[in-house]
């Protein structure tokens, strides 16, 4: 039977309406005070069970010591996945400009690039002038150009605050070393009478959100060293740090087919510098683009992420956009845990399905319970 909205139940609905409102407009307004600390928890949350290894396997004495151990590894990690990328794309790009310069010459006939460029600039001057100082070609500057410094000055604020910041380290470290402390007593924020509420979609939400974080990073795993082996088998250039590069950008589901820009820049490069045709490198690179998401789509992804995942990749991308467009950057970071936290609510309260897939408590239980009533077990089996 539907409940009765009466005036009551109508305000507390309104109330819940405006507080979320009013935390999402605070959340906004203080992105850059807040943002150090969701990257921090968030840094926290994908490190804890490596500091639990080191402590508890390795048999490092102290908390504090084992953070300080995952740090040093994770650091060396990532500074070795840095060397297999970052150097050879350097030294490609470094190929690249003397392939340029080659071919320019070859085709302007002169060995003096920058005379060349000047004695043109001199003889086309008033033809480019009247290009720069049409109408058209100004409004186009003048829309752009405050657009591009906006942008620039949003990203590297971006990228201090997270990087630079000393403070998020910080946040980290002593989220780490009180994390079973905080995520056990969390629940103490809200009312007695509300923790069970919070406690059931909690739980809902951390199983969902560990099995896609651990599916999909051993999918994005997958996904990097099949591209490594496909690279090399085509001897393409820069195979292993393309691989790692494309594994990288799976942990967002389907980000990887943004790898086809610098794809093709090196299938070009292999290109000028072998002789062999551009659009046969190109299409044989594609072709190993084609097999290794053939395959993860349909053998790795539903043996190792399951049937039963919620998320599905075009909810994920969705909720990304949306949550970006809310919070700015603090949206990219909370997307997930919102996105499931919302699921999980539907789920278990709206449409029912977690209890629909309880099961029933066994005969047993019902006559223990009937025998400490009072009542003797086969009048309680005739009940």
């Amino acid at each position: 039977m539907r409940k009765e909205i009466t005036f009551d139940r109508f305000i507390r609905i309104a109330g819940i309406v405006l507080l979320v409102i009013a935390i999402l407009l605070t959340v906004n307004y203080l992105g850059s005070v807040l943002l150090p600390f969701f990257v921090a928890w968030l840094m926290a949350y994908l490190l804890h069970p490596f500091v639990k290894f080191v402590q508890n396997k390795l048999h490092v004495p102290t908390r504090a010591l084992s953070i300080i151990v995952t740090l040093i590894a994770v650091t060396a990690i990532v500074s070795a996945i840095v060397w297999l990328i970052i150097p050879p794309m350097i030294e490609q790009f470094g190929k690249l400009t003397q392939l340029i310069t080659q071919y320019l010459q070859h085709r302007t006939n002169t060995d003096d690039l920058s005379s060349f460029v000047s004695d043109w600039i001199a003889e086309h001057r008033l033809q480019i002038e009247k290009v720069l100082k049409s109408p058209d070609m100004t409004d186009a500057i003048k829309a752009a150009v405050p657009q591009l410094f906006s942008f620039l000055g949003q990203t590297a604020n971006i990228i201090i605050s997270i990087i630079g910041s000393m403070i998020t380290l910080l946040y980290m470290f002593f989220i780490l070393l009180d994390y079973e402390y905080l995520t056990d007593n969390w629940i103490r924020i809200f009312p007695v009478k509300a923790r069970p509420f919070w406690q059931e979609l909690m739980n809902d939400v951390e199983n969902a959100l560990n099995a896609y974080i651990r599916g999909q990073g051993l999918v994005a795993l997958s996904m990097g060293v099949l591209f490594c082996i496909g690279f090399t088998i085509i001897d393409f250039p820069m195979a292993i740090g393309l691989g790692i590069l494309i594994g990288i950008l799976d942990l967002v589901p389907y980000l990887h087919t943004f790898a086809l820009i610098p794809t093709a820049f090196l299938a070009l490069l292999k290109a000028a510098d072998t002789g062999q045709n551009f659009w046969v490198i190109l299409a044989s690179a594609v072709a190993i683009f084609i097999i290794v998401q053939v395959i993860i789509d349909m053998v790795i992804t539903p043996k190792i992420m399951g049937k039963a995942m919620g998320l599905n990749p075009a909810v994920l991308l969705l909720s990304l956009s949306v949550w970006g467009a809310l919070l700015g950057f603090i949206g990219l970071i909370v997307a997930l845990p919102l996105t499931t936290l919302i699921i999980a609510y539907y789920q278990r309260y709206v449409t029912k399905e977690n209890e629909s897939l309880l099961p029933s408590p066994p005969v047993g239980d019902h006559e223990e319970r009937s025998q400490a009533d009072g009542a003797p077990a086969s009048e309680a089996a005739k009940n």
